[in-house]
């Protein structure tokens, strides 16, 4: 039952997402945004790949006369490139068959054999060239539609990131991460890391993003991949912001203004197909993350209460006596104290006599038994509150 409310709620929330991009995509602020996004190369898997392993928190990536000509931005001084393997055909001379064009058959000579000619080809080939992420350049600001960081806190956020560790399949760190990344996961190194610092929104966002990577994304590159695991740079950042926005939403955390913006600058056009082509793996990732984080939850916050209650139920220790000042003994009587205008003396020095009775008495109940008095321990007892 719980099963299929999740799961109604989940396509409830996709949907709201569905809509809300659309919406988005009629802006003039995402027009803007598009025009210079377009001027970005769409690379291949295994491009997108190499990217990954160097450099996995890069964003956009061009080449270094790209980022000059293309957005009047410059790659600063010292920053290494991050080789990717570009198409360089050849032309070559090769000797073929003549084939008549009439009856598609090889042209026979005179002598009885094939006759040949000499053509030109072009073969494939590659060469290893560098690219650089936005966060190597430096220059005119890109045009973005997503706010630069969520604000806010979450309910439970101790227990609640505590569980997002537990979904995890690599483990979470915390780092400085450069270039303004606020997180990302490693495919190569099998972890996630989360820029710290951040808002408790923001952190448990990008969390959600970064696992919903490690579950569907995590392919090695000394694996031959399957074939729906080779989905574009797009795809990938388009499955793991929905499944991050409808996984917040199920527990009340707002993202709205972030994911709305980046999922919509991941997709290719108005027609959002990264989004419609994934939207049943987005639903089931996010539902079973969403079962997953409730069960481990429930008994995080079980535990807490748990805790909290034994806390209060604990015995109270015993109270260390505050260190008294020492007060004189006033020998004289209370009429002499009277006539003497020493009332506050002599009632000083009883009030302490009292405590000090008291003590003895409780000292010598505490340390006797078995018909005899440890004597010791009950005299330094009384030396710990009252001077010889």
């Amino acid at each position: 039952m719980a099963e299929n409310k999740n799961a109604q709620q989940v396509r409830e929330i996709t949907d709201k997402l569905e809509q809300g991009i659309k919406e988005l995509f009629e802006s003039e602020r995402f027009k803007e945004y598009l025009r210079t996004m377009s001027k970005f190369y769409n690379y291949s898997f295994n491009n997108t790949l190499l990217i990954a392993m160097q450099k996995p928190e890069a964003t956009y990536v061009a080449g270094y006369t790209s980022w000059q000509r293309n957005f009047d931005r410059q790659v600063m001084k010292g920053e290494k490139g991050i080789k990717i393997l570009a198409p360089a055909p050849y032309k070559a001379q090769e000797e073929r068959e003549k084939i008549d064009p009439l009856t598609q058959k090889p042209v026979i000579g005179a002598d009885g054999k094939a006759v040949t000619e000499t053509v030109e080809v072009l073969r494939p080939a590659f060469k290893v060239v560098s690219v650089f992420d936005v966060s190597q350049t430096d220059g005119k600001e890109l045009p973005d539609i997503i706010v630069d960081e969520l604000k806010g806190t979450v309910e439970n956020y101790e227990a609640f990131f505590d569980a997002l560790r537990q979904e995890s399949p690599v483990p979470i760190s915390f780092e400085d991460i450069p270039g303004g990344a606020k997180g990302f996961f490693s495919p190569v190194e099998s972890r996630i890391a989360i820029q710290e610092g951040m808002s408790e929104i923001q952190t448990v966002k990008t969390a959600i993003h970064e696992i919903a990577h490690a579950k569907l994304h995590a392919v090695k590159p000394d694996e031959k991949a399957a074939p729906e695991d080779k989905k574009d740079r797009h795809t990938k950042e388009v499955e793991a912001e929905s499944v991050a926005y409808t996984v917040c939403q199920r527990y009340g955390i707002e993202t709205s203004d972030y994911s709305f913006g980046y999922i919509a600058g991941w997709s290719s056009g108005k027609e959002t197909k990264e989004l419609k082509s994934s939207l049943d793996t987005i639903r089931k990732t996010a539902a079973e993350m969403i079962e997953g984080i409730d069960a481990k939850l429930k008994v995080l916050l079980a535990e807490k209460a748990q805790s909290a209650e034994m806390e209060v139920e604990a015995p109270v220790k015993e109270a260390v006596p505050e260190e008294k000042p020492e007060v004189p003994i006033y020998r004289e009587t209370a009429n002499y104290a009277y006539e003497a205008g020493e009332l506050e003396s002599y009632r000083a020095s009883l009030a302490a006599n009292v405590e000090c009775r008291r003590a003895i008495e409780a000292a010598i109940s505490s340390n006797y038994g078995d018909n005899r008095l440890d004597a010791d321990a009950a005299v330094k007892s009384v030396l710990e509150q009252f001077s010889p």
